[in-house]
C-alpha cells in the first residue's frame, strides 16, 4: 500500500467502511496515512437496471421538493425512498450500485479460478484462488480455532525485557499488527525524489482519538461498550471472567494514554505539523527506551538511516509508557492487538463478536456481508494487481480508458483557463500554478506494470496465516522502497476501487477502472450526464492539488511555499468562507460538520465542479439545447451532479463519519458547491433568498 501522507479520494470513507460492511476499526485510518482503498456493497431488494437507460430516470426524482429549496431531495428522494439501506451496511447509496456490481465481476473470476485446484503454483489464479477459497472454507477455519496464532502468542508471552519489545512490535507489524505506532515507506515532504521511512502515531483499537478523549454521555456508553467487547474476545481466546475483565482494563489504560498523545485529525491535515526529518541520533534522543536499529534489523532493513517522526510529542509519551507500563501490561496490550488485527479471519464466533461492536455498536449495522462478498473485498486488498489483471480484461476496454483521458485533459483544459483569469492571483503564483497543473500525471484504468505477487505463499490450510503472509510481504514490499528513487508508477488503489485520488508528493491525479463505469461514466450517456457525474470527480481531483493542503506541494511535489504572501492571504480568506460554509451544516441535534476538517474536499468539490462546468459548456458548444426528460443539458449537468450523492446512511455511521471522515456527508456535498454558483441558479430560475442561492456576501468562489 502507498504511505504517502496527503492524499484525496473523492469518496474514500464514505464508501470504504461500507465496503467491508463495518468489518473492522482496523480499516479505518488512525494516522495521517490513507487507508487502504476497497470497492463497494449489495441491494437488499432486487433494484432496476439502470445500466440499460443512459439517461435520467424520472421516479428517482422528489417533486414535491422546489430545485431551488432542496435540491438534493429533488433530484435524489425518490431513489432514496426505493432503495433502504440492505442490512449488511451502514450506508446505501447509487455509487454502491456501480461497486457492487464490480465486485460480481470479482466473484465470479474468483469462483472460476478456486474451482481450479491444477493452476500453477505461483500463477495468478493459483493465488487468488486458493486465497479465496480458503477464506470460504468455515468448517476448516472454525476447527483451527485460534490456533494458528499460536506461534506468535507464544513469542509475546517469552517477552522478558524492554529491550526484546521493539523486535516483537516490528514482527507483529510486519502482519498488519497496528501495535504502538505506523511504521512505512514515504516519500520525503522536502524531496519527493527521496523515499524515507515515516513513524506515525497507532496503537489504539477504535477508530480516532477522540473515541477515547470525549466526555460526552454517547462517548462513555461507547468506551463503555468496547471495554465490553475486549471482555469477551480475550474470553475467546480462553482466558477466565476475572483474567479477561483485568485484561480489559490494562488495553483500555493503554491505549487511552496513547490516544491522549496523538494529534487530531484536523492537526494531522496540515503536512508542516506532521514533518519531522530525524536521523538515529535524533531518534535516539527523541525514544531513549526504543531502540530503532534494533527495530529496523527487527523488520529486515538494518540500513534505514532517516525516518519522519511525524508526531514527536506522540513518540515522547509512547517512550514514557514503554517504562512506565509493566512488561507484562504490554504483553497483554501485544496478545491484544495481535487477535484484533486477525479477527475478521478467525473462528465464527471471533468474527461475529469482532462485528458486533465494530459493526452493530459502532457503525449501527445490524448484519454483516455474506461471507463470499468480504472474501472477495479481502483478495481484492490483499491481491489487488493480481486479481486487477483479471478484473481490467473483462470490465475495461480500451476504448472505455481513451475516452475517459479525454475527459482528464478537457477537464485540465478548463482548470488552465481558469488560472490565466483569477483576479485574485498574482502573474507571479500564476506561473507556478499553471506549471503545477502541466506537471500533473495522469492515470488511467490500471498500471502500465502490473506488481508480481508469485513470492507470497498462499495455500488452502490456513486463512490468517495466508492473510499474515500477504501482509508480511507487502510490508517487506513497502519498506524495501527506503534509500531507493522513487517509482513514479507505481498505484495506490487496485484497478475495481470506486474511487479516485490525488497525491500531492507524486502530482499525479489516478481514476482506478473501477469508478469509470456507469453510473458516473458511460460511453452511451450525452455530455451532461458525463461532465456532470464524472468531469466533476476528474475536476475533484485536479482540483485536490490547489486545496489548503496540495497547494503547500510545487510542481514536483516538494512541500514547499510557492505562493507570494498577498496570493497566500487571498486564498485562506476564500477557504475560510468554505470552512464556516460548513460549521454551519446541521448533521443532528447539537452535532455539526466540522469545517476545518472537511476543508480540502469541500474545496476540491467547489473547485471541481466549477471547473467540470466550464468543460462541459465548451464541450456543448454548437450542440442542441433542447430539453431532454423536461430538463435542459445545463440542468442535466447540475442534476448528474447531484446524483452522485444520493445516499441513505445510519444515524450511528453518520456521526462516526462526522467525527472521522474528511469528507462531508452526502448530503451536504450535493448542495453546499451549487449554493455558491450563480449557473446553477440561473440554469433553474434561483433566486436572492432561496435556500440554494446563498447571499452575495457570503458566496464562496475559489477557482
Amino acid at each position: 500500500m502507498k504511505r504517502n501522507i496527503v492524499f484525496g479520494g473523492i469518496f474514500l470513507a464514505a464508501i470504504l467502511l461500507t465496503v467491508v460492511g463495518a468489518m473492522s476499526a482496523r480499516q479505518t485510518s488512525q494516522t495521517a496515512k490513507p487507508p487502504a482503498a476497497q470497492g463497494t456493497a449489495p441491494a437488499a431488494a432486487p433494484q432496476k437496471t439502470e445500466a440499460e437507460i443512459h439517461g435520467l430516470d424520472l421516479s428517482d426524482f422528489d417533486r414535491t421538493c422546489k430545485p431551488c429549496e432542496d435540491f438534493y431531495r429533488f433530484v435524489n428522494g425518490g431513489w432514496l425512498a426505493h432503495n433502504e439501506i440492505p442490512a449488511a451496511f451502514p450506508a446505501w447509496g447509487r455509487v454502491n450500485l456501480l461497486a457492487e456490481h464490480n465486485r460480481d465481476v470479482l466473484h465470479e473470476i474468483l469462483e472460476s479460478a478456486a474451482a481450479n485446484k491444477t493452476n500453477a503454483p505461483g500463477s495468478v489464479d493459483q493465488q487468488i484462488g486458493d486465497y479465496y477459497a480458503m477464506c470460504m472454507d468455515t468448517t476448516k477455519i472454525d476447527a483451527a480455532g485460534i490456533h494458528p496464532l499460536d506461534d506468535e502468542l507464544a513469542r509475546i508471552a517469552k517477552i522478558s525485557d524492554v529491550a526484546s519489545l521493539g523486535p516483537e512490535v516490528a514482527r507483529l507489524q510486519m502482519m498488519g499488527v497496528h501495535a504502538m505506532f505506523s511504521f512505512g515507506s514515504l516519500q520525503d515532504f522536502k524531496d519527493s525524489t527521496e523515499q524515507t521511512g515515516g513513524a506515525f502515531q497507532g496503537g489504539i483499537g477504535m477508530p480516532d482519538r477522540d473515541y477515547y478523549t470525549k466526555t460526552d454521555d454517547a462517548s462513555v456508553k461507547l468506551r463503555d461498550a468496547y471495554q465490553a467487547h475486549l471482555v469477551k474476545m480475550f474470553g475467546l481466546m480462553g482466558d477466565s471472567s476475572d483474567r479477561a475483565t483485568a485484561e480489559a482494563a490494562t488495553v483500555m489504560s493503554i491505549e487511552t494514554k496513547l490516544a491522549n498523545a496523538s494529534l487530531t485529525r484536523v492537526e494531522q491535515r496540515d503536512p508542516e505539523k506532521i514533518y519531522h526529518r530525524m536521523g538515529l541520533d535524533q531518534l535516539a534522543t527523541l525514544t531513549p527506551h526504543f531502540n530503532w536499529p534494533a527495530y529496523f534489523t527487527a523488520i529486515g532493513f538494518p540500513g534505514i538511516t532517516v525516518v519522519n517522526a511525524g508526531m514527536p510529542d506522540f513518540f515522547k509519551a509512547l517512550d514514557t509508557q514503554i517504562t512506565a507500563v509493566p512488561l507484562d501490561d504490554w504483553k497483554v496490550y501485544l496478545r491484544w492487538h495481535l487477535v484484533h488485527a486477525s479477527a475478521p479471519y478467525l473462528t465464527t464466533a471471533i468474527v461475529n463478536e469482532n462485528f458486533d461492536f465494530f459493526g452493530r455498536t459502532l457503525t449501527g449495522t445490524p448484519e454483516q456481508l455474506p461471507r463470499w462478498k468480504r472474501c472477495v473485498s479481502v483478495t481484492d486488498r490483499d491481491l489487488g494487481e493480481a486479481l486487477g489483471q483479471k478484473y481490467v480484461a473483462k470490465a475495461f476496454p480500451p476504448a472505455a480508458k481513451a475516452r475517459a483521458l479525454e475527459m482528464v485533459n478537457n477537464l485540465i483544459d478548463a482548470l488552465r483557463d481558469d488560472l490565466k483569469t483569477l483576479s485574485w492571483m498574482s502573474p507571479e503564483t500564476r506561473v507556478q500554478a499553471l506549471a503545477k497543473l502541466n506537471a500533473i500525471t495522469k492515470k488511467i484504468g490500471y498500471p502500465d506494470k502490473w506488481r508480481d505477487y508469485s513470492v507470497v505463499k498462499v495455500d488452502r490450510v490456513s486463512y490468517v496465516q495466508n492473510v499474515m503472509r500477504a501482509r508480511r510481504e507487502d510490508f517487506r514490499y513497502d519498506a524495501a522502497k527506503i534509500g531507493k528513487p522513487v517509482d513514479r508508477a507505481e498505484w495506490g488503489m487496485t484497478p475495481p476501487t470506486v474511487n479516485a485520488y490525488y497525491n500531492p508528493q507524486m502530482n499525479e491525479i489516478v481514476f482506478p477502472a473501477g469508478i469509470l463505469q456507469f453510473p458516473l461514466f458511460d460511453a452511451k450517456a450525452d455530455d451532461a450526464l458525463n461532465y456532470g457525474a464524472m468531469g466533476s470527480v476528474i475536476g475533484h481531483e485536479m482540483t485536490h492539488g490547489f486545496d489548503d493542503q496540495g497547494r503547500q506541494f510545487d510542481a514536483q511535489g516538494n512541500l514547499r511555499d510557492w505562493w507570494t504572501p498577498e496570493d497566500a492571504k487571498n486564498f485562506l480568506e476564500r477557504a475560510t468562507c468554505v470552512q464556516k460554509q460548513f460549521d454551519a451544516y446541521v448533521v443532528s441535534g447539537d452535532t455539526h460538520e466540522n469545517g476545518k476538517l472537511v476543508l480540502g474536499e469541500s474545496i476540491a468539490d467547489l473547485g471541481g465542479l466549477v471547473i467540470a462546468h466550464a468543460a462541459f459548456e465548451k464541450a456543448h458548444t454548437g450542440k442542441s439545447n433542447a430539453p431532454v426528460d423536461g430538463f435542459t443539458p445545463e440542468q442535466r449537468f447540475f442534476i448528474s451532479f447531484a446524483r452522485d450523492w444520493g445516499q441513505n446512511l445510519r444515524p450511528a455511521y453518520e456521526l462516526m463519519l462526522t467525527n472521522t471522515d474528511p469528507h462531508p456527508l452526502p448530503r451536504f456535498r450535493a448542495i453546499a458547491s451549487l449554493q455558491n454558483m450563480p449557473e446553477y441558479a440561473a440554469a433553474f430560475g434561483c433566486k436572492s433568498g432561496d435556500v440554494m442561492v446563498r447571499p452575495e456576501d457570503q458566496r464562496c468562489r475559489i477557482w
